[in-house]
C-alpha cells in the first residue's frame, strides 16, 4: 500500500521485480551483470562520498573523476570498512538522514556498543525483492494459502518485518510469535503452532530444537501432533548434520534460508535447489585471507574459501563499501543445475570461531558437522574442550536426547573425530542449559562451546546474561 503514496517506490518495485525475475530465468549474461554492478557501484560510492561523514574521510583519496570511472576490480584499491568503524562512527556512517528511513533497527550490542541500521524504502525493496523471488519456488511447492510463523524478534530488529513482507508478497498468512516475548511465551507459541495450524516456521536452529523439546515436555509429539511442512532457519550456524536432525525432529522439509546481518542486510538467500545463493544484483562479493587481507580468487574447481567482504549496490540509508563481515565462507560457482545463476555460499562461522585441536584448525561449521554427523533425534547440544596433562586436546559432546532410544553410532563418531582431527571424543547425555539458545545474539562459539583451555570471553559473559533473563 505504501507504494501508492510514493510513486518512486512503486516504480522501483516493478523495476526490481522484473530485473530479479529475468536474472533468475537466465536472461542476464555476464556482460549485462557486470554493467549493472559497475553502474550501481559508482552510484553507491558517489552517494557515500558526498553524504557520509565517515566515507568522506575514509575515501578521501578518491576524486569525482575516479568515482565516475570506478570498476568492480578497482575495489581492491579501496580501504576496508570494519566492525570497529561501525561502532566508532555510529550515525556518521549514514549516507542519508535518519528522517528518510521508514524504520530504525540496530545491532544487538551484546558484545559492544549497538550500531544504527535504519532502512529506507530503497533498502527494503532491494533486499525483500531478492528474498521474495528466491523463496517463491520453495513455498509454492507446498501449495497456496500457507500459515507461516515467524519466531524471531521484532523490536529494533528486521526479522519480523522482512519475513512478514516476503510472505505477504507471496500470498501467505503470517503469524509473528516470538516465544521469548512476554506477550507470547512458549506455551502460547506451541498452542498456535498446533491449532491454527502453522504449515511453516521461520526461526533459528536453536529455537526449532527448543520448541521440539518444549513440545515433548508437554506430552506432545513434534513429528505427529503438528502440521509443519517447512522449517525456514536462519540466524545461527547451521551445518548439514544439524539441518538433517531438525528435519527429523519435526518431520519437515528444512532450509537454511538466509545469510544476512543487521549491518549488511541480505547477503544470500535459499533457493529451491537447497543452496544459499548470493545476490549479485544487490551486492558485490570479495573473499579475502582473514589473516593477511589479501584477495582469494576462485580455484580451478570453482570454489574459494576465506573471509567475506561485501559492498552494497543500492543507494539506501547506510550502504557499506568493502565491509569485512568477520565471517568465513565457502563460495562455489553455479553450474547448470543451479536454481539461481549465482554462486552458492556456505556460512562457516566467524573468523574468531575457528578452533585448533591437536594441530588441526577447523571452522565452527565443519566442526559441528563432524561431531553431529552420526546422531539424530537430539534437541540440543554443547561442546566442551579441554587439554590434559599430556598436552592432548579432548572433546566432549553433550546431547539432549533420550539415551534409552539408542545411539548406535557413538563409536563411529568417536572414530571419525580421531581420524579427522586426531582428537579423542566422548559423548554423554544431559541438559546443556539456556546459553545454547543465544547463538543468534552472540556467536556460535560463545553459545555452544566451553573451551577450558582459554579464559572466558566477554561474549560468553554476554551469552550467560541473555540466557539468565529468558524463560
Amino acid at each position: 500500500m505504501f507504494t501508492q503514496y510514493y510513486p518512486e517506490s512503486a516504480a522501483l518495485t516493478v523495476e526490481l521485480r522484473d530485473q530479479v525475475d529475468a536474472f533468475i530465468a537466465g536472461k542476464w549474461d555476464a556482460a549485462k551483470l557486470a554493467a549493472h554492478q559497475t553502474r550501481k557501484l559508482r552510484e553507491v560510492v558517489a552517494l557515500a562520498y558526498d553524504n557520509s561523514p565517515f566515507y568522506r574521510r575514509h575515501l578521501a583519496g578518491l576524486t569525482t573523476e575516479a568515482v565516475a570511472a570506478l570498476q568492480p576490480a578497482d575495489l581492491r584499491n579501496l580501504p576496508f570498512t570494519t566492525k570497529d568503524d561501525l561502532r566508532r562512527e555510529q550515525f556518521n556512517m549514514l549516507s542519508r538522514p535518519l528522517s528518510e528511513a521508514w524504520v530504525f533497527y540496530e545491532t544487538t550490542g551484546t558484545t559492544g556498543i549497538s550500531t544504527p541500521c535504519p532502512r529506507t524504502n530503497v533498502d527494503s525493496l532491494n533486499n525483500n525483492t531478492i528474498l521474495t523471488a528466491y523463496y517463491r519456488d520453495i513455498l509454492s511447492a507446498h501449495g497456496d494459502g500457507q500459515v507461516i510463523g515467524i519466531s524471531g524478534p521484532t523490536e529494533l530488529h528486521s526479522t519480523g518485518d522482512t519475513f512478514g513482507d516476503v510472505c505477504r508478497s507471496l500470498g501467505h498468512t503470517v503469524v509473528k510469535m516470538w516465544p521469548h516475548s512476554p506477550m507470547v511465551g512458549f506455551d502460547r507459541a506451541l498452542e498456535l503452532m498446533r491449532h491454527l495450524p502453522l504449515t511453516g516456521l521461520f526461526c533459528t536452529p536453536g529455537m526449532a530444537m527448543h520448541l521440539a523439546q518444549r513440545a515433548i515436555d508437554a506430552g506432545m509429539r513434534p513429528r505427529v501432533d503438528f502440521s509443519l511442512d517447512l522449517l525456514l532457519l536462519t540466524g545461527e550456524l547451521l551445518s548439514p548434520s544439524l539441518l538433517a536432525n531438525i528435519g527429523l525432529l519435526w518431520n519437515a522439509e528444512v532450509h537454511n534460508v538466509l545469510y544476512a546481518s543487521q549491518e549488511a542486510s541480505v547477503l544470500a538467500g535459499a533457493a529451491s535447489d537447497g543452496r544459499l545463493r548470493t545476490a549479485p544484483l544487490i551486492n558485490l562479493y570479495e573473499v579475502i585471507d582473514p589473516d593477511t587481507g589479501e584477495p582469494v580468487d576462485f580455484d580451478d574447481t570453482g570454489r574459494c574459501y576465506g573471509e567475506l567482504v561485501i559492498t552494497n549496490l543500492y543507494t539506501g540509508a547506510k550502504p557499506l563499501i568493502r565491509y569485512r563481515t568477520g565471517d568465513l565462507v565457502r563460495m562455489t560457482q553455479p553450474d547448470r543445475s543451479a536454481a539461481v545463476p549465482a554462486p552458492s555460499l556456505e556460512a562457516l562461522g566467524r573468523v574468531n570461531d575457528r578452533l585448533t585441536l591437536n594441530g588441526h584448525t577447523v571452522t565452527g561449521y565443519d566442526f559441528e558437522d563432524l561431531l553431529l554427523s552420526k546422531f539424530r533425534g537430539y534437541c540440543d547440544y554443547q561442546i566442551t574442550i579441554e587439554r590434559g596433562e599430556d598436552d592432548v586436546d579432548r572433546v566432549s559432546l553433550m546431547l539432549r536426547a533420550d539415551p534409552t532410544t539408542g545411539f548406535p553410532s557413538v563409536e563411529d563418531a568417536v572414530q571419525q573425530c580421531l581420524e579427522e582431527l586426531d582428537t579423542p571424543l566422548t559423548v554423554r547425555f544431559g541438559t546443556p542449559g539456556a546459553i545454547t539458545g543465544t547463538g543468534a545474539m552472540v556467536s556460535w562459539k560463545a553459545a555452544r562451546v566451553i573451551d577450558l583451555r582459554t579464559n572466558q570471553s566477554d561474549e560468553v559473559d554476554a551469552a550467560k546474561n541473555i540466557a539468565a533473563t529468558r524463560s
